[in-house]
């Protein structure tokens, strides 16, 4: 025997449910209505309210909910008018009261946050096969790409004359007279200015190193510490006017070792 047919109810939809967050405009409006939808006017609050309410916004490092400020002005003060208020009397200003995270705070005026924009230059460190090679290039120039990697005894790594070059405090300086011309590279006087010396002859010398604690005392004998010459190498021609002053150096390395 078949099931008698169920009767289909029909459940209407549940009404949203009330924001219990809602915005200054809708939950505190100039007028509240009545039973009968007529407006009745609000009171506005007064100066001591306006004053309490704006010093607890202003000191709050955080949003204040209506409620919590509510109970801080105390009863019989409409928390409604105090922020329709306050929301009226800054807007336009430098700060505006705002509804943020289900509560109210004072906060820069969107207009006005290009002011406090700040641009920091953050100091990066030089890789230390770049510091290696600045340093051979100081004491040793000019000097030849094939030197530098002799003098460290390793392969110069791969961009490490670029950097230098980038930055400014290294510069090719001419061709040395050998076959294949060579470029040579020395120091700028953007080099000497970042670390304060006047001269290639203010770099510092054995007994410098030694006094840094950079060089042991029982090798300081068997070290030689050049003294770089800033003039013309007789073994050196200068850069000609057709040497692009751009494109003259290219890395073409890849992957050598530091």
């Amino acid at each position: 025997m078949s099931e008698p047919p169920r009767s289909t109810k029909i459940v209407p939809p549940r009404a949203p449910l009330a924001d219990q967050v809602r915005r200054i405009e809708a939950a505190f409006g100039e007028a509240a209505e009545t039973e009968g939808d007529e407006p009745a006017p609000r009171a506005e609050p007064s100066a001591d309210a306006l004053r309490a309410a704006e010093a607890l916004l202003f000191a709050s490092g955080e949003a204040l909910r209506a409620g919590d400020l509510a109970k801080k002005l105390g009863e019989g003060v409409d928390i409604g008018a105090v922020l329709m208020r306050l929301k009226r009397d800054y807007a336009g200003r430098g700060v505006e009261l705002v509804e943020a995270g289900g509560g109210w705070r004072f906060q820069t005026a969107p207009d006005l946050a290009g002011l406090f924009a700040e641009k920091r230059i953050e100091p990066k460190k030089l890789p230390r096969a770049a510091l290696e090679t600045l340093a051979v290039i100081a004491y040793h120039q000019p000097v030849t790409r094939a030197e530098i990697e002799d003098i460290r005894g390793v392969s110069l790594a791969r961009g490490s004359l670029d950097l230098l070059i980038e930055i400014g405090w290294v510069r090719p300086r001419g061709r040395r007279r050998t076959p294949g011309r060579p470029l040579t590279f020395g120091t700028t006087d953007a080099f000497l200015a970042h670390f304060g010396m006047h001269s290639l002859d203010s770099l510092p010398g054995k007994e410098d190193l030694k006094a840094l604690g950079l060089l042991d005392a029982r090798a300081a004998g068997e070290i030689v510490v050049p003294s770089p010459g800033e003039g013309a190498d007789p073994n050196e021609e200068p850069l000609g006017a057709g040497d692009d002053a751009d494109g003259f150096f290219v890395d073409h390395l890849k992957d050598e070792p530091a």
